[in-house]
């Protein structure tokens, strides 16, 4: 697009989409010659005010040179980028590079002026501030480290955007002009304005989804029947309380309603309806989809729930399609759910939209549904909504999203969502594949800090459903796994396990600790849910048996000891049915086991019932979900942090209110236990499961998370080492970088990247014959260690192919020879000689960048552990100093470095420094994509890395740090 006098090509990894303050999309991308017309005509709908603000005079036209030098740049000294909504700029921003006296300049020099020019009719939607995100990006790109930018003392809004970014800045006054200078080395604090701002405008940009105040339905059939008219009638029987229209474009001019369908308008076209379209849902075939999109974004229509299949999914024609289906929406600023996708469910009774194929609209409740599969999404929420057979009773939902092929809206834009939705207590996700990892364990930690957020994956042993797209990892499932529980995520293996999961969570209280009382009317239930608790890592109590023929009396008693307990953090009482039981009989059970949960509501409890339909009914009795009030006894500080969303599901019980004088709660228990009828209709509700490994693994979860949540209160920090010399890193991976291709670093290069980050390697010295691994030796000093480096014997000293403790030249020489004679030529084993390090115990460091998974930090035993059990402990990159502790612990054989069976403990702390190093060398360098330490010897004192490897490529042109951006199509 540029013509051959300019310095670089155009640079399209500056083009990007982003979401605004207001939930609308616009395109950013680099000005260009060809766009003068939209120039002129952009600066023509500039009030004369701002224009008198960016000019600093009137200023009511650009003349021809304005045009060319506002058009005309080179993508490096001078730089324009725009903001565009239906391919029509809306705003704009330009650098130019100048020297120490402001004049133009070429490189090096690192400072800029910046300018801003805002259409007046989009002020207020956060645009200055998403340009400022992306120009200091490409600035930065470009080498420049510093903006300068003169503004009115009169324009605060841009005063304000400047101010508000958070960088580092200097102001000044003078001759009228107040000077902004700020350096552009991203600070925590613009890195934390940066991702309030996207949290926000994507949190908006969901809600606008999920709460239009109109709706439109395109390919509503005449009659009812089809996917189309179903939705139309979900919506309208949901009780939708805005405005709802139909549209088919077969539709007779004189109609104006569909057959069976009175009191919703219908229209031939979006264009035909009198008033604003907040949401249209598409249900037409996808060879007719680009005609209703053109014709909603003419229309002014906010967002798209795209019903419609035919994209991804079919194949490759499918997916052309759909990327033409996201270009096209974006320009006009619209976000689209789908395609494919199953629709979307919104139980606000301000709202009540079910604009889903789901028939019956789920019971409102504070439960957050996400799943990337239909059929999925059916089955979470009939298992949520069903009543009788197996742990089922009634749970409310929040919101659903079915987001199909995850085109646009994806899990991290609902989440964003969810992070601050008042309506939403818990998250419950079913995904099939994870489009910006790095983004999502983001957001995952900064979510699960305030509410649970429980996820189940599919496709976890193969590539993802055809209709997403997604980066292919390289680590296994179980360290991926491990990443995500890292954030906060709890993670689950089925769908079952997360609806049991999310309904624990959404009504009890987290637990203190991992002791549990076990107690009931069955000897044998009870040491099943015992043995339970010792395979899921919890610590329980011996169970009490009450006999069968114990009363809802003696379960209240028992309950309530069990809760007044100060060795106890949670309960489970396990029931069977007696013989010749009444309905009546499991209500005053219920009733029992409610009051005497009330006297200690910090404390989870959970049953455990084998075919009492009657009990589960009445476990579910309660009239609403609600958020319920605080209860009258103080929670102890870990359980303070609960989350009182509804779940009537798994036959939950009415969760205990405090006692009162009539139903008095004593460890003896109450004369008559209470009914039902006795307790408040919006009591919490109590969790039911028809087997002990059900309920016991869900409460691990709970145990973990609770856990985690206490862990993350106070997750440490990342020390800042003195003797870390970053530039001269820096300078090393640009130099080796020269050519722009992957590589791994030589020997020497790779101890002196190590090195500038306080990493000593052992030196090895090459031994083509014998004579040279004596001089080596020599060099080195005595004793010393000769193993083979030929890839197929390395790290391999089973197979014979080191000799260690070497104290003099015979003995090297004779250890030389036997190499040779039984491994092969010196060409082939390729033998070098090491000083020998102190005795210790052998580990692995590793990091490595995953596409999928992002960067992130391992650790285990070297040899048989490592390799044959797969015992390797992980964390994302950064880690912090309490992250480095808790990693080089949680391996099974950690037991070996802390004195397992009388052996002399090994330097831990060394270990842990040596770790975060590594991790500060893989967070500030991206060009680091690999790193190997193999073997570390951690001995009594000290540390010794006797092998690494470092593997360098260029970093990507943006990362989850850079400026705000959809995935790009």
């Amino acid at each position: 697009m540029q013509t051959s006098s300019d310095r670089h090509e155009y640079p399209a990894h500056w083009e990007a989409d982003v979401v605004l303050r207001d939930g609308g999309t616009a395109r950013v991308r680099p000005i260009t010659v060809d766009d003068a017309e939209r120039l002129v005509s952009f600066y023509e709908q500039v009030s004369d005010e701002s224009k008198y603000y960016r000019f600093f005079a009137p200023y009511p036209r650009l003349s021809a040179k304005d045009v060319h030098r506002f058009t005309h740049h080179d993508f490096v000294d001078r730089v324009g980028l725009a903001a565009t909504v239906g391919g029509e700029f809306i705003a704009t921003v330009r650098y130019d590079r100048i020297g120490p006296d402001g004049t133009p300049a070429s490189s090096p020099a690192d400072e800029a002026e910046v300018a801003f020019l805002v259409q007046d009719a989009h002020q207020g939607r956060g645009i200055a501030s998403a340009l400022l995100e992306h120009i200091a990006a490409v600035a930065r790109e470009r080498g420049i480290r510093r903006f300068a930018a003169e503004v009115l003392p009169a324009n605060s809004k841009m005063i304000k955007v400047f101010t508000d970014a958070g960088y580092t800045q200097k102001r000044s006054f003078e001759d009228g002009v107040v000077r902004l200078e700020f350096g552009l080395e991203p600070t925590d604090r613009s890195l934390a304005v940066q991702q309030a701002r996207e949290q926000r405008a994507e949190a908006r940009s969901v809600q606008r989804l999920l709460a239009p105040g109109s709706v439109a339905v395109i390919g509503a059939g005449r009659t009812p029947g089809g996917v189309g008219r179903s939705l139309l009638d979900n919506i309208r029987d949901a009780g939708f309380t805005g405005r709802l229209y139909a549209v088919n474009k077969a539709l007779p001019q004189e109609r104006k309603e569909l057959d069976g369908a009175a009191g919703v308008p219908a229209h031939r076209s979006v264009r035909d309806i009198d008033g604003p379209v907040d949401l249209a849902v598409v249900a037409v075939p996808a060879d007719d989809v680009p005609e209703a999109v053109a014709e909603c974004g003419d229309h002014g229509v906010q967002g798209l729930v795209v019903v419609s299949a035919g994209y991804a999914e079919a194949g490759p024609d499918g997916r052309e399609r759909q990327r033409a289906l996201v270009r096209q929406a974006r320009s006009y600023g619209m976000r689209i759910i789908g395609p494919n996708a199953f629709g979307i469910i919104n139980t606000s009774p301000d709202i009540r939209l079910n604009a889903s194929l789901a028939p019956q609209m789920p019971r409102p409740g504070r439960i957050g549904l996400f799943a990337q599969s239909g059929a999925i999404g059916i089955a979470l929420l009939s298992r949520l909504h069903r009543r009788g057979g197996g742990v089922t009773g009634v749970t409310g939902v929040s919101t659903f999203v079915s987001s199909g092929n995850r085109a646009d809206v994806s899990g991290n834009d609902v989440m964003q969502y969810w992070y601050d939705d008042p309506d939403t207590d818990v998250a419950l996700m079913y995904l099939e594949s994870i489009g910006n990892p790095r983004k999502f364990t983001r957001l995952a930690r900064r979510t699960a800090a305030l509410k649970p957020l429980v996820v189940v994956q599919g496709a976890r042993h193969g590539s993802g459903p055809r209709g997403h797209a997604v980066r292919a990892t390289r680590l296994p499932h179980a360290t991926v796994s491990a990443l995500l529980r890292q954030a906060g995520v709890i993670r689950v293996d089925t769908i079952t396990e997360l609806v049991d999961t999310g309904l624990l969570l959404a009504r009890q209280p987290l637990p203190s600790g991992p002791r549990v009382a076990i107690l009931g009317n069955s000897e044998s239930l009870g040491l099943l849910t015992y043995d339970a608790c010792l395979a899921e890592g919890l610590r329980p109590h011996a169970p009490l048996d009450l006999t069968t023929g114990a009363s809802a009396a003696d379960f209240h008693a028992a309950l309530s000891r069990a809760l007044a307990d100060d060795t106890c953090d949670a309960v489970v009482v396990t029931a069977l049915p007696a013989l010749g039981e009444t309905p009546a009989d499991d209500a005053t059970l219920a009733g029992a086991l409610r009051s005497a949960a009330a006297a200690t509501p910090s404390k989870p409890v959970l049953v455990v019932h084998v075919e009492l339909g009657g009990l589960a009914e009445a476990l579910s009795a309660a009239a609403g979900t609600a958020p319920q009030p605080a209860p009258a006894t103080p929670a102890r500080p870990e359980a303070q942090a609960t989350h009182p969303a509804p779940p009537d599901d798994e036959r939950p019980a009415v969760a205990p209110t405090p006692a009162t004088a009539s139903t008095p709660a004593t460890p003896q228990g109450p004369a008559t236990p209470p009914t039902p009828a006795s307790l408040p209709e919006d009591a919490h509700l109590i969790p039911a499961y028809p087997a002990a490994e059900r309920a016991v693994r869900a409460l691990a979860h709970s145990v973990s998370y609770a856990q985690w949540r206490r862990d993350a209160a106070d997750p440490g920090r990342v020390p800042a080492y003195e003797d870390i010399d970053e530039r001269s890193a820096a300078a090393l991976i640009d130099a080796q970088l020269t050519r722009g291709e992957s590589l791994t670093l030589g020997t020497e290069e790779t101890c002196a990247l190590l090195g500038a980050y306080g990493i000593d390697v052992h030196r090895a010295l090459p031994a083509p014959t014998a004579d040279a691994a004596v001089e080596a030796a020599r060099a080195l000093g005595r004793p010393v260690a000769l193993k083979v480096t030929a890839p197929h014997l390395r790290h391999r000293a089973d197979l014979g192919g080191v000799r260690l403790d070497l104290a003099d030249e015979e003995q090297l020489r004779r250890a030389y020879a036997e190499l040779t004679d039984q491994l092969g030529t010196p060409e082939e084993l390729r033998p070098v000689v090491q000083r020998m390090a102190p005795r210790g115990v052998d580990t692995i460091v590793r990091a490595v960048i995953d596409p999928a998974a992002g960067a992130a930090l391992s650790f285990g035993l070297a040899g048989a552990p490592s390799q044959l059990l797969g015992d390797m402990a992980h964390r994302l990159i950064p880690v912090t100093d309490r992250e480095a502790t808790s990693l080089v612990r949680s391996i099974r054989t950690a037991p070996l470095l802390f004195g397992w069976r009388g052996s002399t403990p090994v330097d831990t702390p060394a270990l842990e420094e040596l770790l975060l190093r590594v991790s500060r060398l893989v967070d500030d360098h991206p060009e680091v994509v690999a790193v190997s330490l193999e073997p570390v010897v951690v001995a009594t004192h000290g540390v010794s890395v006797l092998s690494a490897s470092v593997r360098l490529a260029p970093p990507p042109a943006r990362d989850d740090l850079g400026p705000r951006t959809l995935p790009a199509y």
